[in-house]
C-alpha cells in the first residue's frame, strides 16, 4: 500500500473516531429519541453511516457487500426507525461495527483503491477511492445530525 493510501486510511480512522466519541455520550434511550422536525433518530443515523459505506463500496464494485441484507432493510436510504425490529441492532452493536469497519474496509480493499470499475447510471464513481472519499462527506452530514439531534434533547 502506498503512503498516500496510507495517509487516507488513518485519516478514515480519525474521522470515525470523532463519530465514536460523539455516540459514546449517547445513551440507549437518547439513540431512539426523535425530536420534532426530525425524521429519524441517533441510532438510525449510527446504523446508515456503517450500511452505506458497504452499500457505496458494494454499487461501485457490483461485489456483495459483507453486511447482512436487513441492515439496509433497517438503516439503508429511504428507511426509518419504523422498520426497525427486535433484532435491529443497539446502539453499542453499532459502536462496535462502526469501531471495526475502517480496519475490515482497510483489509478487504486496500490494495484495490485505484482499481477501476464501470460508472453505475447513478453515480459516476469509479473507484473505491472515490467511493469511500464520498462515504467521509456523508459520514460528516450524519455525524452533524447526530449533533443537531443532541442539542435539541439537551435544550
Amino acid at each position: 500500500m502506498n503512503r498516500r493510501h496510507d495517509v487516507f486510511f488513518n485519516q478514515l480512522e480519525n474521522y470515525r473516531g470523532y463519530l465514536l466519541k460523539v455516540l459514546g455520550n449517547i445513551t440507549e434511550e437518547e439513540a431512539e429519541i426523535i425530536p420534532k422536525g426530525f425524521k429519524n433518530n441517533i441510532r438510525w443515523n449510527a446504523g446508515h453511516v456503517f450500511v452505506e459505506q458497504y452499500m457505496w463500496i458494494k454499487n461501485v464494485t457490483r461485489e456483495e457487500a459483507d453486511v447482512p441484507t436487513e441492515f439496509d432493510e433497517w438503516f439503508g436510504w429511504g428507511s426509518s426507525p419504523d422498520n426497525f425490529t427486535a433484532e435491529t441492532p443497539s446502539l453499542e452493536e453499532l459502536r462496535m461495527l462502526l469501531k471495526e469497519q475502517p480496519a475490515k474496509i482497510r483489509y478487504t480493499y486496500g490494495e484495490r483503491l485505484d482499481e477501476t470499475f464501470e460508472p453505475t447510471e447513478m453515480w459516476d464513481l469509479q473507484t473505491i477511492e472515490q467511493v469511500l472519499i464520498y462515504t467521509l462527506f456523508h459520514e460528516g452530514m450524519h455525524l452533524q445530525t447526530i449533533l443537531d439531534i443532541k442539542k435539541c434533547m439537551d435544550s
